[in-house]
């Protein structure tokens, strides 16, 4: 069992940056997957980014480039890194823990931070 929180959400303006951070539970916390999706009012969940044990990642096309997911075992925490941020980067963000780096397949999530990025 996984339990995920996460922190670092809020209000930024276009342009500017936040740093959303998930803290895990758990032993076993090295051997997951970890990862970040978010679901904007109306939309579906949808991947931003992953990170296997090892700290290889992937992002999704929308933030690649901009977004940036580092882990670190010895805290057993995962952060994101956002920059340049848009408007349309606004919506709950979801830290999330499986056992498939890609696709990520989630076993756990988190309760979701929430991001408001205005124009």
């Amino acid at each position: 069992q996984v339990q995920l929180v996460e922190s670092g959400g809020g209000l930024v303006q276009a342009g500017g940056s936040l740093r959303l951070s998930c803290a895990a539970s758990g032993r076993t916390f090295s051997s997951y997957v970890m990862g970040w999706f978010r679901q904007a009012p109306g939309k579906e969940r949808e991947f931003v980014a992953a990170i296997n044990w090892s700290g290889a990642t992937y992002y999704a096309d929308s933030v690649k480039g901009r977004f940036t997911m580092a882990r670190d075992n010895a805290k057993n925490t995962v952060d994101l890194q956002m920059n340049s941020l848009k408007p349309e980067d606004t919506a709950n963000y979801f830290c999330a823990a499986g056992t498939q780096y890609r696709p990520l397949r989630v076993d756990y999530w988190g309760q979701g931070t929430q991001v408001t990025v205005s124009s």
